[in-house]
């Protein structure tokens, strides 16, 4: 590497900054003075994306549990029948319930994803509604897997 190289890569002297503090006063003024996420207004399509993947994250959780299930009911008669007394309990019919609806709410706001990714409802407009209907059809296909379970 030449030394003329050098000096462009690593110069000795920094640039002049002088524009700099107004760049800075004109980005300050800007920001936002509430920081409290609890206050600020999302918008309906972020609290459906923000529960899509609150969803994948239960479902990832839950599948170790009903693995564990699974495994300790084909082990033997005695783990069918232990598995089975638990599937009794109200406890475990509400984290059943809870696995249901991540899952029913997981994949309708995923078919949702695959129809604009075939190009419809990637509008605003097209997003809101397509989020209203996620929220909808979901609570509807929930409230029946809570009647299922129970």
């Amino acid at each position: 590497m030449g030394s003329g190289c050098r000096k462009v890569l690593f110069p000795t002297t920094l640039p002049s900054v002088s524009g700099l503090s107004s760049v800075k006063k004109a980005v300050k003024s800007q920001r936002p003075v509430n920081l409290d996420l609890r206050t600020i207004k999302l918008p309906i399509t972020a609290y459906t994306s923000i529960l899509h993947r609150v969803s994948g994250v239960i479902l990832f959780l839950g599948i170790a549990l009903l693995l564990l299930a699974l495994d300790t009911s084909l082990s033997s008669e005695e783990g069918f029948a232990t598995v089975q007394a638990y599937l009794g309990s109200p406890l475990v019919k509400l984290v059943i319930w809870a696995l249901l609806s991540a899952l029913l709410y997981h994949l309708v706001a995923g078919i949702r994803h695959l129809i604009m990714d075939t190009g419809h409802g990637e509008t605003l407009q097209g997003g809101k509604l397509g989020s209203k209907i996620v929220l909808v059809v979901s609570a509807v296909l929930i409230v029946l897997a809570g009647v299922w379970v129970w």
